[in-house]
């Protein structure tokens, strides 16, 4: 069956204390909204997001990175039922499933909602809410059971009664609905509550109410719908992200000296027996073959592919880069923008100048197999140093360099005696 995705993205995140909506502030330069859209997009035919404060930022970064998804402005923002009643002209015809989730929920995973998805199918579900366990429930609505355990309905914790609000099931705000049978409680929900808001939650009642069938999946690992609600939060969410990533590398032969002190990002790929020093971080989109080995203190900034048996060392900083097996850049450097070759030696101090601050170019550099490069030399992009070149000590270079050829730029030496009288 074909399947929608809506998602929740117009609060303004007031705790967050910023001047950029909730959604888009990052962990491991990675939007929290595009960790969410991400885990849909290759498995929804479309998807939309529900946007309201500072609309025009969230529409543009929408846009910008996600061909199949679209936004639809929530003005006045009346609560999350009235947000999705928002898509409800743009589905009206529509008779396959939607699931609806929160923008601001990185942690959630690609598996846990096809998991989830499945649960609702085999179980002939016409709406499946997602729950969790929290032995301290605090700010979560309530998952309230009648007597023979199914799902009865939804609280929200500012209209719960105190035994209500003593219960530990709580509502992990995602949610799948067979459209053509839910659609219509969108337009008669009520704003009879605590907030005088369309409640979202309010579906389950209605849905019971029409003899539909209702369920309630139970998510065992409570940490994937961890929102983000303030820096703390967004530290927290990090951290968790963080160890998860690095428990993953670890069980599958990646070598993580440090834990505590290693940053990568969910989106870098790494093969086995590659060791990963202390103080890295690896942010963005990455691949990095087996037996390399990186750090300390590198940093990988996105779209970095390394092949196998590659030392990137300690204070070098690489980003947007496809370099070779068994290439050294051992120390202090930046490769930017960069295509290197195999065996190629990058000296320490050597930096790719890929960036035009007059014309806003950012310019290619390519170096070809056995190249050696110098301490302190300046590659001025775009430039290409052909196979087996080398470079000397401190040279700047402008201009392609032949293959076998030895550039020098750096001025004669000249040695003054007697310089300091006695």
């Amino acid at each position: 069956m074909e399947i929608k995705a809506i998602i929740l993205a117009a609060g303004k995140g007031t705790r967050m204390q910023s001047e950029t909506p909730k959604v888009l502030h990052k962990i491991m330069d990675k939007t929290l909204l595009g960790y969410v859209l991400d885990n849909v997009k290759n498995w929804v035919t479309e998807s939309f997001v529900i946007v309201g404060h500072h609309a025009e930022e969230v529409e543009k970064f929408v846009k910008d990175n996600y061909r199949t998804a679209k936004t639809v402005l929530q003005s006045p923002q009346l609560g999350t039922g009235h947000a999705v009643s928002m898509v409800c002209p743009f589905l009206e015809n529509y008779r396959g499933q939607v699931i609806i989730l929160c923008g601001d929920t990185p942690l959630i995973t690609e598996k846990t909602l096809k998991n989830f998805v499945e649960y609702h199918n085999s179980n002939k579900s016409d709406l499946t809410v997602m729950s969790t366990i929290f032995e301290n429930p605090t700010n979560y609505g309530r998952i309230i059971r009648d007597t023979d355990n199914s799902l009865k309905c939804i609280v929200e914790e500012k209209d719960a009664a105190p035994e209500q609000r003593a219960v530990k099931e709580v509502n992990a705000g995602i949610y799948c609905l067979n459209w053509g049978k839910i659609k219509d409680a969108f337009s008669q929900l009520s704003s009879n509550n605590a907030q005088n808001e369309y409640y979202l939650t309010d579906i389950i009642e209605w849905g019971k109410a029409q003899k539909l069938n209702v369920n309630a999946y139970i998510l065992k690992n409570n940490e994937e719908i961890y929102g983000i609600n303030s820096r703390i939060n967004l530290a927290e969410a990090a951290k968790m992200m963080n160890n998860r990533k690095l428990n993953e590398l670890m069980t599958n032969g990646v070598t993580i000296v440090d834990p505590e002190c290693t940053w990568i990002s969910e989106d870098t790929e790494i093969g086995q027996d590659t060791i990963i020093y202390p103080s890295t971080y690896i942010e963005g989109k990455n691949t990095i073959g087996r037996n390399c080995k990186i750090g300390p203190f590198a940093h990988l900034r996105g779209g970095v592919e390394l092949a196998d048996n590659v030392k990137i060392g300690n204070f070098v900083e690489v980003k947007k880069s496809k370099i070779s097996s068994n290439t050294n850049a051992g120390h202090l450097s930046y490769i930017g923008d960069s295509e290197v070759g195999a065996h190629v030696n990058i000296g320490a101090g050597t930096i790719t100048a890929n960036y035009n601050p007059i014309t806003k170019v950012k310019s290619k550099t390519v170096l070809k197999d056995n190249v050696k490069i110098g301490s302190n030399a300046v590659l001025v992009a775009p430039v290409t140093v052909e196979e087996g070149a080398n470079v000397g000590a401190g040279g700047v270079i402008t201009k392609d360099i032949k293959a076998r050829a030895l550039a020098i730029t750096r001025a004669p030496l000249k040695i003054v005696e007697n310089w300091i009288k006695q």
